[in-house]
């Protein structure tokens, strides 16, 4: 490539995990090396509104978008373009904003972290860092997540399903926790992060308010069993040959990690390395390849453990394809902690997912059949 990197970065989103994105995308952002990387900021709204203009990033955070224009992606694989929508003469018309190498995706829950906007780029034929739409959908599914656990004997902490349809009927949900009979329980929507809508109850009425909460946020509704446990983390990194770090431990302000502990409340610990016996940390290590491989990870993911304190058994939490890359997030500092610095840890994932365009790019996409 005999230019800068084009690159987009696409942050915000129609998820609870938007503020969440653009304290992100900032670190992100201040990071590139503008001698190596052609940068055009792309912002999602809240309502899921594409805008493009300049300092996209700034726009959003103060929600002020008059400086902004309307943005699109449209499937052209020869020619991956961002396109701007501008008003002239009373008529709407579409050109092209930005040509693109390559996007990296800063979102975080629904709608940029579940598959779905991994598919636009893929009919793009654009390079993209992170998961593929398979991992990325998978990932984000806690409920379907477990299940794929479990088929590749990965422990994962005993679950029960519900559906927001169901709640008509809540004294028929709250009979299926009761039969669960494994209070405390951690109450959550299958298909988000950040902790956003996670509730421990401790009974069947504080299961009732989280499973009403938790339906706010998605129509699947995991109740699991809630362990005595260490918070494990690390983070992992690559793609057909991925390498993992050294484990982190978090020890929450809150009763467990929450929201509020992650982002707003400074006691939150953050323990790295984490203090754990060789025998652990290999198993730990282990554990978080095979579940990266087993979704079909690709560029990064964070592998999050439960160790349970009395036992010191371990359960597979979750891997979050699209992890946190704020000042405080543990997968950058998981990786500073390996010998990986925050800026050469971006430029990485840029590569890599330049590397994965050109494999798909070998692929033959016709068949011709002489019969």
């Amino acid at each position: 490539m005999n230019h800068p990197v084009r690159l987009g970065v696409l942050f915000g989103g129609r998820s609870g995990e938007h503020a969440v994105s653009l304290v992100s995308a900032r670190s992100v952002l201040e990071t590139l090396d503008r001698d190596k990387y052609q940068v055009t900021q792309i912002g999602i709204t809240l309502e899921g509104d594409w805008l493009v203009g300049d300092d996209v990033l700034s726009a959003l955070a103060n929600q002020k978008y008059n400086s902004l224009s309307p943005a699109a992606m449209l499937p052209v694989p020869s020619r991956p373009q961002v396109f701007s929508l501008k008003k002239v003469e009373g008529a709407e018309l579409l050109e092209v904003f930005a040509e693109l190498d390559v996007i990296f995706p800063v979102l975080h829950g629904s709608y940029g972290e579940d598959g779905t906007v991994q598919g636009l780029f893929e009919l793009n034929n654009l390079a993209y860092v992170g998961a593929g739409v398979l991992g990325s959908s998978v990932g984000m599914d806690k409920a379907l997540f477990k299940d794929v656990m479990v088929a590749n004997q990965i422990p994962v902490t005993p679950a029960i399903l519900i559906r927001s349809s169901e709640l008509d009927d809540m004294e028929a949900v709250l009979a299926r926790v009761r039969d669960f009979n494994q209070f405390p329980v951690f109450i959550k929507p299958a298909n988000m992060g950040s902790s956003v809508g996670v509730h421990k109850c401790q009974d069947l009425e504080e299961a009732a308010e989280g499973i009403l909460d938790a339906a706010r946020y998605d129509r699947r509704i995991l109740i699991e069993k809630g362990i005595n446990a260490r918070e494990i983390e690390l983070s992992v990194l690559g793609n057909d040959h991925p390498r993992v770090s050294i484990p982190g431990e978090i020890r929450p302000a809150a009763e467990f990690y929450s929201y509020e502990a992650k982002y707003h409340d400074d006691s939150s610990e953050l323990i790295i390395p984490a203090p754990l016996e060789d025998e652990q940390v290999n198993l730990l290590q282990e554990y978080a390849l095979l579940a990266y491989q087993s979704i079909d990870c690709l560029g990064m993911a964070r592998a999050d453990f439960l160790v349970d304190k009395e036992s010191g058994e371990v359960f597979l939490n979750e891997v979050n394809t699209i992890p946190g890359f704020t000042p405080i997030s543990m997968y950058p500092k998981l990786w500073e902690a390996s010998g990986l610095s925050y800026a050469n840890l971006i430029e990485e994932l840029i590569d890599l997912a330049l590397e994965r365009q050109q494999e798909k790019d070998r692929i033959i996409r016709k068949y011709d059949y002489e019969g």
